[in-house]
């Protein structure tokens, strides 16, 4: 006679259920139940697809979910504004072209794909994108997740940034006469005469600021805002960031006086000697805002109702609701154009480069040669002289 087959699952007559051990991911068993055979096989086959899905999570992860791991590992190497950034680039740029894909399955073709889609984006998007691709695939390769790196060598794209336009002396003093007695005007003089990034300027403390002697700025505080919240910290863009900056007369004064009534640490803060928040910087950035031209819209409400009204502010004509407002500024004004003037009227000075890239705290020569060397070229008439001594007639021997 044959012998009878072992029964499948076993029966636990205390809690009336079928039972079977199956080996789970930590290689321990696990117990799994069902009321009726039927129902624990239905039990062991998704506990089995887990198990199968989880091994190939580990052994060959989706790029998407390799992506979180790695910019989550970076986060301690990076300033929080590079790490809000580079998580922004991977979440809009490089996760939805690579939805669904693994990292041992993605091709060469994958990649520039994706890069096609970052095309028409900036120049710093599409270089982003391809410099943290690249990162995270070289991490994978490093760690033998992947047998080799899919990326192909990245060919130019994106678009070219709008060339930034430096102001004008007239420009500076137009901006200068037009925002002197606010909160504006301090932020402003300092980004035209020493040429601090803007968060340079809002973690800037009166301890690194010396007016006696060699007047000069220390940079080693960097001010930026995590959620609304300002944090001040001696963590610099680049190792080239921290630098000491001689300072103009003209900005040796408005310091001094900006000092006398100061009681705050900072340089530009709250009375309470806290830095300002991201809002507070904000309206401080109206004082600016409100005295440009261009297109306004408000709103009123009458009768419950909200309305919106468009005007144009003309220069030369005084606010609505401010009569002590007059619009005076007719060009762009950002933060960075500011240290772009700063930058701009160095070289134009015939700064040599090595010292501008000091001063401005590029990490590299090249950045300043890249952004500003144009600058020098720009302006026939001081090469002139250069180009006729080259094709200057030779002198002939009379004879």
């Amino acid at each position: 006679m044959a012998r009878p087959k072992k029964p499948i699952y076993e029966f636990v007559e205390s809690k009336q259920l079928y039972r079977k051990r199956v080996k789970g991911r930590d290689g321990k068993y696990s117990a799994l139940y069902g009321k009726t055979p039927q129902e624990l096989e239905s039990k062991i086959e998704e506990f089995m697809e887990d198990l199968r899905v989880y091994g190939d999570n580990r052994e060959n992860p989706l790029v998407c979910d390799y992506a979180d791991y790695w910019i989550d590992l970076q986060e301690g190497h990076l300033t929080y504004g590079a790490f809000v950034d580079y998580k922004s680039v991977i979440n809009c740029h490089i996760k939805p072209s690579m939805e669904g894909l693994r990292m041992r399955d993605v091709r060469p073709d994958d990649i520039k794909r994706m890069m096609k889609c970052v095309a028409t984006f900036s120049k710093s998007i599409h270089d982003k994108t391809y410099m943290l691709t690249k990162q995270i695939f070289t991490n994978a390769f490093e760690n033998g997740v992947i047998c080799e790196n899919p990326c192909p060598r990245m060919h130019a794209g994106g678009r070219e940034p709008k060339e930034r336009q430096a102001l004008t002396d007239e420009q500076v003093e137009t901006l200068l006469n037009a925002v002197k007695g606010t909160r504006a005007y301090v932020f402003c003089m300092i980004g035209i005469y020493a040429g601090l990034r803007r968060e340079e300027i809002l973690g800037l403390k009166w301890d690194c600021v010396t007016l006696s002697g060699t007047p000069s700025i220390m940079v080693k505080r960097a001010c930026r805002f995590v959620h609304n919240r300002p944090v001040v910290e001696e963590r610099l863009k680049t190792k080239a960031s921290k630098r000491i900056i001689p300072i103009p007369p003209q900005l040796v004064e408005c310091l001094m006086a900006a000092k006398k009534e100061s009681k705050s640490d900072f340089v530009i803060g709250n009375e309470d000697g806290t830095a300002l928040a991201e809002s507070q910087f904000q309206r401080l950035w109206k004082y600016i805002d409100k005295r440009t031209v261009g297109t306004r819209t408000y709103v009123r409400y009458a009768n419950g109702k909200k309305t919106k009204i468009t005007f144009e502010a003309v220069k030369g004509e005084h606010a609505r609701h401010n009569p002590d407002v007059v619009y005076s500024i007719d060009f762009e004004v950002t933060p960075h154009i500011l240290r772009h003037t700063y930058i701009t009227n160095l070289l134009l000075k015939g700064v040599d480069v090595k010292t501008v890239q000091y001063l401005a705290g590029h990490e590299r020569a090249k950045i300043t040669l890249d952004i500003y060397t144009h600058l020098t070229y720009n302006r026939p008439e001081d090469i002139l002289e250069k180009i006729n001594m080259v094709f200057a007639p030779k002198p002939t021997n009379n004879q």
